[in-house]
């Protein structure tokens, strides 16, 4: 199937997209590498009446640091993140993660906001922002708001971006020295979306302590008593432990996709525990 008609704009700058989108009203959708809405507009399960492509936009290409914090613009893509093009990302979580996204192709041409914005519960970025205590930057007309990642996906492809609103950038805390992480995903094969997954942060700088959930039927969901257990024992809790902490926050889940998931949490903090820093 090909796509309904629509009109397609490839605006030079930030506030020229952001009026183009304020001027449709509700009727035009934000592309950024187009590897989740290509798809969706080919089976024409969205039809707007533009395309607004922010893929080139430099405001949307940078990666810089301010105070403690990295700000990945929206339309760096998943290779330029796994290929270390920005010295800032590379060797720790975003990195390692950018690299086990769906296939190089994909990653060729996928954008971080493109991914959070799309919202899939099986999605990676949403998944590690969630567990890095990441914040999203959304631009409109009206000015910039910036929204913990805890807040911003409402459920299933749901997130909190409103009519003439796009998401210009991820804020990312820098993790300290000590600060130990790990990630791991059940995929049917490689590079398929993920069936069960976890990603865990433990940053004594930060006083950060999270495990997280992800692949659900919504947002990726926190497991508090779970890392303050890991953070005050320095193990991997014992199997009952996890299940229960697993089937309370996936209840939804059945009972196979609830063993995935306590595996992939127990596969996950076996990452972290390791004996040197996995950073």
């Amino acid at each position: 199937m090909k796509a309904a008609n629509f009109d397609y704009q490839r605006p030079l700058t930030l506030q020229a997209a952001l009026r183009l989108l304020a001027d449709a009203g509700g009727s035009a959708k934000v592309m950024g590498g187009g590897q989740s809405l290509g798809p969706m507009l080919n089976l024409r399960l969205t039809r707007p009446k533009q395309v607004i492509d922010v893929s080139a936009l430099e405001d949307l290409r940078q990666v810089g640091q301010q105070g403690d914090a990295i700000r990945i613009g929206a339309a760096v893509t998943h290779a330029e993140i796994e290929d270390g093009v920005h010295a800032l990302l590379r060797g720790g979580l975003l990195q390692s993660v950018a690299s086990g996204i769906a296939y190089r192709a994909i990653r060729n041409r996928g954008t971080v906001g493109g991914s959070l914005a799309h919202a899939d519960p099986a999605a990676d970025w949403v998944l590690a922002a969630t567990a890095l205590g990441a914040e999203v930057e959304i631009a409109s007309q009206a000015g910039t708001r910036r929204v913990p990642m805890d807040g911003f996906m409402q459920g299933a492809y749901t997130t909190v971006l409103g009519e003439g609103e796009l998401l210009a950038a991820l804020w990312v805390p820098r993790l300290g020295p000590a600060a130990r992480w790990g990630y791991f995903k059940f995929c049917r094969k490689t590079g398929e979306f993920a069936e069960a997954s976890c990603a865990a942060v433990f940053d004594p700088a930060r006083k950060l302590a999270r495990v997280v959930l992800g692949a659900l039927d919504g947002a990726p969901q926190a497991l508090p008593a779970l890392a303050a257990q890991v953070a005050r024992s320095g193990a991997v809790p014992d199997r009952p432990s996890i299940e229960a902490a697993v089937s309370a926050a996936a209840a939804s889940k059945d009972a196979v996709d609830r063993k995935l998931l306590a595996a992939a949490v127990e596969r996950c903090l076996g990452q972290v525990l390791t004996p040197e820093p996995v950073q």
